[in-house]
């Protein structure tokens, strides 16, 4: 099939820019419907959009903090007034900061949970009945990274909130099953994005750590990871975090 996801509708966190919008610009080009979600950055997220038109596709930008229990709802009854309701959720947004252990405020702790962990709870409470009412089944991803299982400095709290990220897929395998929904994890490595300011340079220990195929990924690759996982092809993996990392990490 030319486009094996004709008829599914996906929404995207963070899909403003790199691995977002790689996913977004890919679940379209297999012929999904994408909701198109960012933050703060409304001008990349009506280009992202508008790209996806332009190549004939639907999409519709879906502004909002994930971390704000008031916005999944809002970006739920989005979905199912102007697409039926979602098939597949792709829980991407998060924020890289770096700060010491011994440095770190609690609100900074909380800021970094509430995006990538709290933000997959709060869109799963409101997309997951959308998928359930469909009947048909659907695919739940949630963008973890190689920093939570190699050790990273001064991202204590970004690896906290990507290893509850695994688990929370982990369990939701199992709890979903019944409706023939997938839940899974992808952890990438090191990829070429741009980095935002508040990001800061590459962690030391992250930059010296060799990768065996001796490149950064590309936002494509992992893009191409997550249409594997939601399409026709993925429906029998579940419960799993994927890594695609070069072999920076090897389980």
């Amino acid at each position: 099939m030319s486009q094996p996801l004709q008829g599914k509708v996906a929404l995207v966190t963070g899909a403003g820019k790199n691995i977002g919008r790689a996913i977004a610009l890919g679940l379209a080009r297999d012929g999904a419907a994408v909701l198109v979600n960012g933050r703060t950055d409304k001008a990349a997220v009506d280009a992202v959009a508008a790209e996806i038109e332009a190549a004939g596709g639907r999409a519709a930008a879906a502004m909002g903090d994930v971390a704000d229990p008031a916005v999944a709802p809002r970006l739920a009854e989005q979905a199912a007034q102007g697409f039926g309701g979602v098939d597949i959720l792709v829980s991407n947004a998060g924020l890289r900061r770096q700060t010491s252990f011994l440095d770190m405020s609690f609100a900074e702790w909380r800021d970094i949970l509430s995006v990538a962990l709290d933000g997959a709870f709060l869109l799963g409470k409101a997309f997951v009945p959308q998928m359930v009412a469909k009947g048909r089944g659907g695919a739940f991803v949630a963008i973890s990274g190689v920093s939570t299982h190699v050790g990273t400095l001064n991202r204590c709290h970004v690896s906290a909130s990507k290893s509850g990220l695994e688990g929370l897929m982990r369990a939701l395998a199992v709890e979903l099953a019944p409706h023939r929904i997938t839940c899974n994890a992808l952890a990438p490595g090191a990829i070429d994005t741009q980095r935002a300011a508040s990001a800061g340079p590459p962690p030391a220990n992250r930059t010296n750590r060799p990768i065996p195929l001796q490149r950064f990924g590309t936002v494509d690759e992992i893009a191409a990871m997550v249409r594997l996982l939601v399409g026709p092809q993925g429906t029998f993996i579940t419960g799993q975090t994927i890594h695609v990392n070069g072999g920076e990490f090897l389980t």
